[in-house]
């Protein structure tokens, strides 16, 4: 089951929203990521937060459709993409994306990434902002998308091991990515696909859509 979390960064809908949404079970808005969901079209099952941003005229018109609201205090330990994402997680989603969570504050932009290392969500989460996406890879993972595309692999947390790669220009054959640096940076797809395998560690993998999105095949 499919669950989308619209969070409040920056307004940049994904090249792949009409896709997601069509398949969506739920939509989940973390406080003012609502607005960026009505501008999207989306129907807004849970608003959850500290609605500290929510704009009274777009809270009436989610009222209005039936949205039901989760307020939360503000002194509270998690961010609002974090409930939300926990909002799904309870509610038995294996796959999640994240709508409109970069941009903005950076320390917003850091957490939001880094969730998708929250205990539970595995690798079942996905970040999307107009031609990026941004995912975890911790045992192998596949990339679809066109020759030119950018794949930037970096190591979260601590190195990352035994680390092989398919279909990009510049292979790694078992290598090691030591944390701190940028080695993994801005790799280019070589055809319509990429694979990624490590042995231990994880890494944080960014997607970057460099080709027309009618030139690509999914």
């Amino acid at each position: 089951m499919l669950g989308l979390v619209v969070s409040g960064g920056d307004f940049d809908p994904p090249r792949r929203l009409e896709q997601w949404a069509s398949r969506a079970a739920v939509v989940v808005a973390a406080d003012s990521g609502a607005e960026h969901a009505l501008r999207m079209g989306l129907p807004v099952h849970l608003v959850v937060g500290d609605l500290d941003s929510l704009s009274p005229e777009a809270q009436t018109q989610l009222q209005a459709a039936g949205t039901e609201f989760r307020t939360h205090r503000t002194d509270k330990d998690e961010t609002d993409t974090e409930l939300a994402l926990r909002e799904l997680m309870e509610r038995g989603c294996d796959q999640v994306i994240v709508l409109c969570a970069l941009g903005g504050r950076l320390d917003h932009t850091l957490a939001n990434v880094f969730l998708l290392a929250l205990p539970g969500l595995e690798d079942r989460a996905l970040i999307a902002s107009g031609d990026i996406e941004v995912r975890l890879v911790r045992r192998r993972a596949r990339f679809n998308g066109a020759a030119g595309d950018l794949l930037t692999l970096l190591p979260l947390g601590a190195d990352a091991l035994g680390v092989k790669t398919e279909g990009l220009a510049y292979p790694l054959n078992a290598e090691r990515l030591p944390a701190g640096y940028a080695r993994g940076v801005s790799n280019v797809f070589t055809g319509e696909a990429a694979e990624v395998s490590l042995t231990r560690g994880t890494l944080l993998a960014v997607h970057t859509r460099t080709a027309a999105p009618e030139a690509e095949e999914e």
